[in-house]
């Protein structure tokens, strides 16, 4: 990926935004309502941002917004950017490779997904601990940027430990539930089917999803601390003999986000003011 895109990208933001952000979060499917409770909110839809690839999945409002929250200035992506929409992996992380030039120093990406372990409802929420990528490619492949990260980035703590205990302790505070699992990525969009999803059982996968690890990899690559919350929409293939609808998950999102937004509002407030 050209570092000239990602700055001509950037030089955009910056003219529209007074201050570089401490955190980037992205919202998954149906989450955007974070976004609307910050202060001082400017809103750039994506398609003012050059190179910027437009976010065409349902459920994904295609904007940056850039705000505060409790006084710490956060760069917010309403709507994500997906390997299945046909996008390159390239374009899939760009945003991430935006916000680590931009300085951010945390990323909270969140997601909705289907659950893998026998333990989890629809409308659980999940702190991620690990993950497994068989989206079959890696958005460090090519030429590597010297100036972004090193050519053989350690994934050994992809999940902070420290940011999943602080967003564990958030969560007994706002009374909300909160498992840790491990996350499996395939490439979709096409839902996973039942063998897949015993295999991925078997593997020690607790959630899956179809987005997230490229963007973690490269928030990685480049220094950025992780934690990631994924929100379980419903059983995965074969667990409950019932077929799988987006519409569904979008509803299950709009149930949850309620919780989510709250959970987040305290995991920002607590990590932000951590790192001041």
């Amino acid at each position: 990926m050209g570092r000239s895109r990602v700055k001509e990208a950037l030089g955009t933001i910056i003219q529209k935004c007074p201050e570089s952000p401490r955190i980037a979060v992205v919202l998954g499917s149906g989450l955007g309502l974070f976004a609307e409770s910050l202060d001082e909110r400017i809103v750039i839809p994506y398609g003012d941002i050059p190179g910027w690839p437009a976010s065409t999945a349902p459920g994904h409002a295609g904007r940056l917004v850039w705000g505060r929250l409790e006084g710490i200035p956060l760069a917010v992506m309403q709507g994500r950017l997906h390997y299945y929409e046909g996008h390159s992996m390239e374009d899939v992380v760009f945003p991430v490779r935006v916000f680590g030039e931009w300085g951010a120093e945390l990323y909270i990406p969140t997601n909705a997904s289907g659950g893998v372990s026998h333990n989890l409802r629809a409308g659980d929420l999940v702190v991620l601990t690990d993950h497994i990528n068989l989206m079959g490619l890696n958005p460090l492949r090519g030429e590597n940027e010297e100036r972004w990260g090193p050519r053989f980035p350690d994934m050994t703590r992809c999940y902070d430990a420290e940011l999943a205990d602080i967003a564990i302790n958030a969560s007994m505070g706002e009374g909300i539930p909160l498992h840790r699992g491990v996350y499996i990525a395939f490439p979709g969009p096409s839902f996973e089917t039942p063998a897949e999803i015993r295999m991925a059982r078997m593997m020690g996968a607790d959630v899956v999803g179809m987005s997230t690890v490229p963007e973690v990899i490269t928030a990685r690559h480049m220094g950025m601390r992780v934690c990631a919350i994924s929100c379980v929409a419903n059983a995965a293939a074969g667990m409950t003999g019932e077929m799988l609808t987006h519409e569904e998950v979008l509803a299950a999102m709009k149930e949850a986000s309620g919780r989510l937004v709250s959970l987040l509002r305290r995991i920002v407030a607590v990590a932000g003011s951590r790192d001041a």
